[in-house]
């Protein structure tokens, strides 16, 4: 069942969102992911439903923590739907007011998160230990009551929150379970999002061109590893710049690095070679004397950084080669920054990344944008309407590219 061949006339709908916005001084500073929910949950309104929203907020680990809770922004989301929106204070004792919802209403749940039982892990216990084994047993059994709960509330479940899809959670694949298979469906978001993948991996016009940022290269070599199978150029930029520097015994300063990942670097560079992709790497970098926005600044090559000094941005002649290897492209991913962007002094590089990318897009190219620190690097510089796609998932992004079922997705089709 699709969400619009459902009929949602008389009937609650509870909706996994992702309204895990960021938060300063109690504003919303970057409401993208509040936007990217509002087709599904005005076309639920519109077709005669009533909404249950339910979403997580930070890490609170199964503790009440107030400064992560929702109801700091149920004014946004009243203001973005057009209707006022109820608040439950406890998501797990909501009975009344779930029941009472009439069509056209609106519930927001408190922060799924504040009960470890949404993520099923235990807390407090010791990993690896025989503890732990049962309280996982243990913790199993309680997320499936959490889930039910929460599933007794209405009469279908959307699910909606990519960002989340890659978990395994009470609120986006357990709670499945308690639907029957014709009640259960994905949001307009969610189905976007999945289309964007199938057009990156299923559909690739050539040149594919991946670009991967991020100070770690640890946390990419999965999808780094996948992607050679798949693209034609691969631009490795930001911190992992530096252990790629390193593995070949160059001189970094203070700069980021893995240095139990050295062996890795290299073992990419020969799997480029041997799938024949062309790796585009730093070969200099804006370097500065501190962590620190108002750092002196000199341009040093990126396997010969003094001591006292760390790279911070690509620098220029690295600028260029990416936008050479950028330009023509016809497939893009783009997923982390060319160096610390949110430092106005040392985002000139990944500022030349997300213009190349806009260009490359007139020019015809499909790019996809995922990762937060991407999507804000696209939102900084203005560009979010000159590229194709920008998903609201980060790791559950990288996960379906790198070719892993994602538990929020599977439950839906009943896999």
């Amino acid at each position: 069942m699709t969400i619009n061949e459902y009929n949602f006339a008389g009937k609650k709908a509870i909706v996994r969102v992702d309204f895990n916005v960021p938060i300063q001084d109690g504003k919303i500073t970057d409401d993208t992911r509040i936007r990217g929910a509002l087709p599904t949950l005005k076309l639920i309104l519109e077709k005669g439903g009533a909404l249950i929203i339910m979403s997580h907020m930070g890490k609170p680990k199964g503790k009440v923590k107030p400064e992560l809770s929702l109801k700091q922004i149920v004014p946004a989301v009243s203001e973005a739907l057009g209707v006022p929106v109820q608040f439950a204070d406890d998501c797990q004792k909501a009975d009344a007011q779930a029941a009472a919802l009439k069509p056209g209403e609106v519930l927001l749940l408190e922060n799924l998160r504040y009960y470890p039982e949404e993520e099923g892990k235990p807390v407090g216990v010791e990993k690896g230990t025989p503890e732990y084994d049962e309280a996982k047993k243990a913790m199993k059994a309680s997320q499936k009551e959490f889930a039910k709960k929460l599933a007794s509330y209405a009469d279908c479940w959307v699910m909606d929150a990519f960002g989340t899809a890659h978990r395994k959670h009470a609120s986006t694949a357990v709670i499945a379970d308690y639907f029957d298979k014709n009640d259960v469906m994905l949001g307009l978001l969610m189905e976007k999002e999945v289309q964007a993948v199938d057009n990156v991996l299923s559909n690739i016009k050539r040149p594919f061109v991946a670009i991967m940022g991020g100070s770690k290269v640890s946390s990419k070599i999965g999808i780094i590893e996948n992607l050679l199978g798949k693209v034609d150029k691969l631009i490795l930029c930001g911190g992992m710049t530096y252990t790629f520097a390193k593995a070949h015994g160059g001189e970094i300063g203070n700069s980021i690095v893995e240095l139990d990942k050295l062996d890795v670097a290299l073992g990419v560079e020969k799997l480029a070679a041997e799938k024949g992709v062309e790796l585009v790497l730093g070969t200099d970098s804006v370097c500065g004397d501190s962590f620190s926005n108002d750092a002196n600044q000199k341009v040093c090559p990126s396997n010969a950084i003094p001591e006292g000094w760390e790279g911070l941005d690509a620098g220029p002649k690295t600028q260029e080669a990416f936008k050479a290897a950028i330009k023509g492209a016809k497939t893009i991913l783009w997923n982390g920054p060319a160096g610390v962007f949110e430092f106005d002094n040392f985002c000139a590089g990944s500022r030349a990344v997300g213009e190349a990318v806009a260009e490359a897009t007139a020019e015809g190219a499909f790019s996809l944008i995922g990762g937060g620190d991407s999507v804000a690097c696209v939102n900084k510089f203005g560009l979010a309407d000159k590229v194709s796609y920008i998903s609201t998932g980060g790791g559950a992004l990288l996960e379906a590219i790198e070719g892993k079922v994602l538990p929020g997705i599977a439950a839906v089709k009943g896999e």
